[in-house]
């Protein structure tokens, strides 16, 4: 998908909130809302496929990151499924508190 591409997709999204009577508006609106989680889990899954295929073809994480303008940690993460980093972290965190208070 070229950015002439992901940008018809944005400028999409700004005519659902402009064109149409509010009424029409919200309901398309609402729509994309009660669809957006399965959307941008598949979003997600087809960048991290992309990530993927980027690294059988032998390309580093760090060349990745500078191709896509994300960190070497952030690439790793999303060539591993991490979605959300910070809850990665929290749930770490509650394993290991966990695992020590069970130690006691």
């Amino acid at each position: 998908m070229s950015d002439e591409e992901v940008q018809r997709v944005l400028d999409s999204i700004d005519a659902l909130g402009e064109t149409g009577d509010a009424a029409d508006r919200a309901r398309s609106l609402t729509r994309l809302l009660d669809e957006w989680p399965d959307t941008h889990a598949k979003v997600r899954e087809m960048r991290q496929q992309a990530v993927v295929e980027l690294r059988e073809q032998g390309m580093s994480l760090r060349k990745i990151g500078d191709l896509l303008g994300l960190s070497f940690t952030r690439v790793k993460q999303i060539s591993e499924g991490v979605t959300n980093p910070r809850e990665q972290k929290r749930k770490q965190g509650e394993a290991k508190g966990s695992a020590a208070g069970s130690a006691e």
